[in-house]
């Protein structure tokens, strides 16, 4: 175990200085190139970022209760201190106490973004200012299968807040810097570049991910800080990070900032999350696939199936498509192009652009709310995990009752409901 961890430490470190490398080589900002500092920057961008502090009931045994619902690669990045104060698991004791980052999106309403892992299960939460200040803050809503949570700031005054870049434009190789509070040390500012782009980290929960990647130093604690560019703009929330031991490893993801705008718009305006949904069924470009579809494309989105009635049959859309592009910007791979639908919001048009028998068509869509109802068949609804289901059948019409939804479940994110009914004819 011990050679193990010396060779992943080996090559990280190898990572590390191919890495400094590429920055040395690379062309600076003016700004930053005549000073050769971020103080400039930094100076007026670390007042936005903020520290959350939380502290809740457990849900059955001594730990934060949203270790048990996030997915494992997120365990690791929230710097929760509730264990030293607390007790370990088994104890009677059931509050937990938890640090995490946040960024100060809306100055005059103390509008404050993080990740929904800082503040999940949290019936306190206070938010220090990198002056010090101190200010309770109230949840105004959340979007679980994204990751994002947005809380706002009870009588606030003279705040800073940050100005968002837009994400689209970002390339592998922008410089990165991330800025939050990790291990509970205070603010912190490490650097990077953007290592790549539409990123997955492959979890099975159900989230929605189409991450920014860099090789900025976060840690745990830095969950909601804030990833910027060089002009000081946000280019992405922090959310996660794979490791072997869970400190930094190079890898690290961060939510674009277009998309937490996206979800920002949605809960201010409906109080939740409006999911959009195109309606397919499908998966990952790959040579063989676009070798039997007569495409060059070596990436995009496969569609293998069309449901019935749904946004894509409208606009036209068949199984054997290869989406390439949304609303003009590349589309790398499936997750990428789920994720940018699901959180563009229900009712919003898009343009795709994608390929049939070799040639290149345009299209608009309309997407449709994501309310459960698009399950294409009882073979897909059965393998939902989460819901408790029970043969109907009256009068020769047959069908599935959901009778019970378990919460945080896959079944719960896509929108089902007790007492819901489904046929398939």
């Amino acid at each position: 175990m011990k050679k193990t961890r010396f060779v992943l430490n080996s090559i990280a470190l190898g990572l590390s200085v191919l890495s400094t490398s590429f920055v040395a080589q690379a062309t600076l900002p003016s700004f930053i190139s005549e000073q050769n500092s971020l103080a400039p920057m930094l100076e007026k961008v670390q007042p936005a970022v903020v520290t959350l502090s939380v502290e809740g009931k457990a849900k059955g045994d001594s730990r934060s209760p949203f270790l048990d619902d996030i997915p494992e690669e997120f365990k690791f990045f929230f710097g929760d201190r509730f264990a030293e104060q607390f007790g370990g698991r088994g104890e009677s004791k059931r509050n937990f106490r938890g640090l995490g980052s946040g960024v100060i999106i809306n100055a005059s309403k103390g509008y404050v973004l993080t990740n929904n892992h800082v503040i999940d299960g949290a019936d306190k939460i206070t938010v220090q200012l990198q002056d010090g200040r101190e200010f309770k803050a109230k949840l105004v809503g959340k979007d679980e299968q994204s990751d994002i949570a947005l809380v706002q700031l009870e009588k606030s005054s003279n705040l800073t807040e940050i100005k968002f870049a837009d994400s689209d434009k970002l390339r592998v190789g922008d410089f990165t810097v991330a800025i939050g509070n990790p291990f509970g040390l205070g603010q912190t500012v490490t650097s990077g570049v953007v290592s790549a782009l539409g990123r997955s980290t492959g979890s099975d929960s159900g989230t929605y991910e189409n991450y920014i990647q860099t090789d900025a130093a976060v840690n745990r604690g830095n969950s909601g800080g804030a990833l910027v560019n060089l002009n000081g703009e946000l280019i992405g929330i922090n959310t996660a990070i794979i490791s072997p031991s869970g400190g930094n490893a190079g890898i690290a993801f961060a939510i674009p900032s277009n998309q937490a705008s996206n979800l920002v718009q949605q809960i201010l305006e409906f109080g939740q999350v409006r999911r959009g949904l195109l309606g397919i069924k499908g998966g990952e470009l790959n040579a063989d696939l676009a070798k039997a579809f007569n495409v060059s494309a070596q990436q995009g989105a496969f569609v293998s199936e069309v449901l019935p009635k749904s946004a894509a049959e409208k606009a036209g859309l068949k199984a054997g498509d290869i989406i390439t592009a949304m609303n003009g910007q590349k589309i790398s791979s499936f997750a990428e192009m789920r994720a940018k639908i699901a959180t563009t919001g229900a009712g919003k048009e898009i343009s795709l652009t994608y390929l049939r028998d070799g040639k290149s068509h345009d299209v608009k869509v309309k997407l449709q709310a994501d309310d459960g109802s698009q399950l294409s068949s009882k073979t897909e609804l059965l393998a939902l995990d989460g819901a408790t289901l029970k043969d109907y059948d009256t009068k020769g019409v047959k069908g599935i009752e959901i009778t019970k939804i378990q919460p945080n479940s896959l079944a719960a994110q896509r929108g089902l409901k007790s007492g819901r009914y489904y046929y398939w004819y």
